[in-house]
């Protein structure tokens, strides 16, 4: 048996599906709790996978400094 260094071979996948996660594909969830001790859960998943649940979500715009182009 044939063991790879984990540095040779760097695959994602998905935490719903367990299928690899292409890297055009790739999405982050994040769940936040409203009671803070509970902190805070991330998902790496295919963006296919979540499709539904985002269209039922609200967008947020980004956060932080404009760019100077604006």
């Amino acid at each position: 048996m044939r063991v790879r260094s984990p540095t040779l071979c760097i695959a994602s996948c998905s935490d719903l599906t367990g299928k690899e996660i292409d890297d055009k594909e790739a999405t982050k969830v994040t769940i936040t709790y409203a009671d803070a001790r509970r902190g805070q859960i991330v998902l790496d998943v295919n963006a296919s996978e979540v499709e539904d649940l985002a269209r039922k979500g609200t967008r947020q715009a980004r956060r932080g400094r404009k760019p100077k182009n604006a």
